[in-house]
């Protein structure tokens, strides 16, 4: 079996050979823009309207909704409610995903708590962990969902139809957690913990590390009132 480890970010790889990565990275926050407007029962917008709102270009904007075959009415714009549509069914949320989430730490019982997933097309099926203080009780005090043992995970996936696995423990643990929900037939994975994957070429994954944004934060912050020297050869 051919394994790849976590792509890098800004890479080239085209999904479906169609869509750019940074595309396919804008189109969520184009959902999440659209569907307020739809909420607020607005049926036309603008290129510049949806950009301001979503912090780019009005020319990225259009050139993004060009990959989807929505080129809008010139002097017109877009129609909310149609374009939400197909934004959403581009990111294939326009039916239940079901989500299992291994780790029921701070950051998998705050997923898991999320309002947020739910109205955006996912459901989480199950929170499984290995600690004895966790696993047995509610993962939050608002919900009836219990954590269940590690030894569950594979009968959560089949159970669930879960598709999508999130990992949320300690580095360590996260390549063999990795490895169990490949087997049990995941195949699109976002992980938080900080170590990179090594997953079969058939697996998506997508890695969150905390950390590492608020060190890019930090270096931004420092070009602003120091400088850098430069490295000799």
């Amino acid at each position: 079996m051919t394994l790849r480890h976590s792509p890098r970010e800004g890479s080239a790889r085209r999904i479906g050979g169609e869509i750019p990565d940074a595309t396919i990275a804008r189109l969520p926050v184009y959902q999440r823009v659209l569907a307020a407007l739809a909420e607020s029962h607005v049926a036309i917008v603008s290129s510049e309207e949806i950009a301001a709102a979503s912090g780019v270009s009005s020319a990225n904007v259009r050139r993004d909704l060009s990959h989807l075959g929505s080129q809008g009415t010139r002097g017109v714009g877009y129609h909310v409610f149609s374009l939400l549509a197909h934004v959403t069914q581009a990111l294939g949320i326009s039916s239940e995903r079901p989500v299992v989430i291994v780790g029921a730490g701070h950051i998998g019982t705050a997923l898991a708590a999320y309002q947020g997933l739910p109205s955006r097309g996912f459901r989480v099926v199950g929170v499984v962990d290995i600690s004895v203080d966790r696993v047995g009780f509610p993962v939050t005090e608002s919900t009836q969902m219990r954590v269940r043992p590690l030894t569950e995970l594979e009968a959560i996936v089949r159970e669930g139809s879960a598709r999508i696995g999130v990992i949320a423990t300690p580095g360590a643990a996260a390549q063999y957690v990795c490895d169990r929900l490949v087997q049990a037939g995941v195949r699109s994975i976002l992980n938080f913990a900080p170590v990179t994957l090594a997953v079969p070429q058939d697996v998506e994954i997508r890695q969150v590390d905390l950390a590492v944004e608020l060190q890019i934060l930090a270096f931004h912050e420092q070009r602003r009132t120091v400088t850098i020297p430069e490295c000799s050869a």
